[in-house]
């Protein structure tokens, strides 16, 4: 990839607070959900447990895992926060990068959002 291409994918998602729910095509409803939840099963589960709770098989020798059913660990967190961690990463996390089309990563925010316990 080139340095102007970089720059240009680099700009594209700098700002998630920018990205809010922005562009979102799913809402909250139930086959958006059952998407999010078989790449969840995927993707997130390994770490962040089946339940989101943080304690998946490779969660042991990490720190901070985000316990998802914890009402409070995603309240400050927009949508568009989310969207941008899970396309980019954080920390130890992997990014989905351009494996995932943004449809996916909108339905996984919106089943991360579910986890949590009312």
């Amino acid at each position: 990839m080139g340095a102007e291409t970089e720059r240009s994918a680099a700009r594209r998602i700098q700002n998630p607070a920018r990205s809010g729910r922005q562009g979102q095509s799913r809402q909250a409803r139930p086959e958006s959900l059952a998407k999010g939840k078989k790449l969840y099963g995927f993707d997130c589960a390994m770490c962040h447990g089946e339940s989101g709770d943080g304690k998946g098989d490779m969660a042991t020798d990490m720190k901070d895992v985000t316990d998802f059913t914890k009402p409070d660990a995603l309240k400050n967190r927009t949508d568009g926060e989310l969207f941008y961690i899970i396309r980019t990463g954080k920390g130890e996390m992997p990014p989905e990068g351009d494996r995932a089309k943004d449809d996916d990563i909108w339905n996984m925010v919106n089943y991360v959002r579910s986890l949590a316990k009312k």
